[in-house]
């Protein structure tokens, strides 16, 4: 069951109850998923040996929950569990979707054309944006999808640095759900072997990509323990530059209240990363409009989030501030 399950039920039925059950509870515990070093633990409790690479794409596939966890077989690589639970002709896991969103929501339809607005932008949409992509009244309709959803998780709302409610972003977080969207609807696949044959293919590259940032953004804590903010207030975003044409993106900003804003990279790899002259050129380009664009006046430090690290080169040395690798991620906040 996802970790959000029964919250749209319990708020609306329980805890905002006008009746008989109004002011009668007594305490409200939130149930999160697991943590990457959970799921390691997990992991390892059911002998199932996967390096931490491989636990991170579980991650970026089914989350930190334990249901899903719970599924995988001993002695099976990732992606033969992965395929599985998906792609095999009796996968547990075929009609998840349907079954998740009916079982969760009243009128799921709603929902369900909210997320796969969100899944087809990865940085996220306005609330107008969505109200326009999914038909949906920009009114009370919309206001309770983008409540349950938000409650349950499955997206979150963030600002814009200028911090105009207007202007706030609404993202998908669900790592099934992306997963679903990317993978699952509307593929006529008819191979039991898709996720191994398409394991070096474009599509996973891409999608991997994103995934790992929203693996990173669950990990928030441990990214500012790695790098020694823990107790400092911040504001977390991802930023797009106003150019109509190549506009500038940057998968996580840390704006802090120390006078610092972290501009992260975030790159999912099998191999230590490497920054050329080229890619060189496009993070100083990056940092560049951003400053322009914001007018900040604080420090602006590049930091690279990576699965491996950096090779150091003269790229590396001269423009990361901080890098971080999937490690830091495992770490207890």
């Amino acid at each position: 069951m996802n970790s959000g399950s029964a919250t749209s039920w319990l708020t609306n039925k329980i805890f905002n109850n006008k009746g008989g059950l109004h002011n009668r509870v007594t305490r409200q515990m939130e149930i999160m998923p697991f943590t990457l070093s959970e799921c390691e633990t997990y992991f390892s409790s059911k002998n199932i040996s996967f390096e931490r690479y491989q636990i991170v794409e579980s991650y970026m596939i089914f989350g930190g929950i334990p249901y899903y966890l719970s599924l995988m077989e001993k002695g099976k690589s990732l992606s033969q569990n992965v395929d599985l639970l998906f792609f095999n002709r009796k996968a547990l896991l075929k009609n998840e979707f349907q079954n998740l969103y009916a079982s969760l929501f009243r009128h799921a339809e709603n929902h369900i054309s909210v997320v796969e607005a969100l899944s087809k932008k990865i940085k996220g949409l306005t609330r107008d944006e969505i109200s326009k992509a999914t038909h949906l009244t920009s009114g009370g309709s919309l206001t309770k999808v983008l409540f349950e959803l938000e409650n349950c998780r499955f997206i979150r709302r963030y600002q814009t640095l200028d911090n105009k409610t207007k202007k706030a972003l609404y993202q998908l977080t669900d790592f099934y759900t992306l997963f679903y969207f990317q993978f699952i609807k509307d593929q006529p696949i008819n191979d039991e072997n898709y996720w191994l044959h398409t394991i070096d293919s474009p599509k996973h590259r891409a999608w991997s990509g994103f995934a790992f940032e929203r693996v990173c953004l669950a990990h928030a804590a441990q990214i500012k323990k790695a790098l020694g903010i823990s107790g400092v207030k911040t504001h977390l975003f991802s930023w797009k530059s106003k150019e109509a044409n190549n506009p500038v993106q940057i998968d996580l900003c840390i704006d802090r209240n120390d006078q610092v804003i972290n501009l992260c990279e975030i790159k999912f790899s099998i191999h230590k990363f490497t920054i050329d002259k080229s890619y060189s050129e496009n993070l100083r380009q990056k940092i560049g409009v951003f400053k322009t664009e914001t007018k900040t006046r604080k420090a602006v430090y590049l930091t690279l989030i990576t699965s491996f690290g950096l090779v150091e080169n003269e790229y590396a040395l001269n423009l990361v501030q901080n890098q971080i690798t999937m490690d830091e991620l495992f770490k207890s906040s």
